[in-house]
Order: C-alpha cells, then sequence, then structure tokens
C-alpha cells in the first residue's frame, strides 16, 4: 500500500473523528517537528514506529546521458 500524506490525513480523520484541516494541521506539525529535529542534527525515534536519522552520503560522479547519444 501506498502511503501518502492525505492517506495519512484521511485516516487520521476518520479514526479520531477529527476533521480533514484538523488531521492535516496536525500532520504537518509533526512532520515539521521531525524535520527541524532530523536538521539539527538529532535522531527521531517514535517507539513501535521505527528510528529515522540523517545518513551522509559520498558524493557521487554524475553524468549527463544526452551526451552519451
Amino acid at each position: 500500500m501506498t502511503c501518502t500524506k492525505n492517506t495519512i490525513i484521511e485516516k487520521i480523520s476518520e479514526e479520531i473523528d477529527q476533521s480533514p484541516p484538523e488531521a492535516k494541521e496536525t500532520v504537518e506539525t509533526l512532520l515539521e517537528i521531525m524535520k527541524s529535529t532530523l536538521a539539527s542534527g538529532e535522531d527521531v525515534m517514535i517507539s513501535g514506529f521505527g528510528k529515522f536519522q540523517v545518513n551522509e552520503k559520498a558524493p557521487r560522479k554524475g553524468r549527463n546521458p544526452l551526451l552519451f547519444v
């Protein structure tokens, strides 16, 4: 199942009998908290759900496929 932000908002709205705009605000607030926490270098651990962390990756060499035609 693909889980989009809109799907989550609809489910929250149905499950806890919250209006869609209120559910959207709840989801947006949660995601903003997670983004700001991750941006500050901290991990986010939601018990029973998962751990989110920023992984640094080494740069990779890009290629322009139009040059190889």
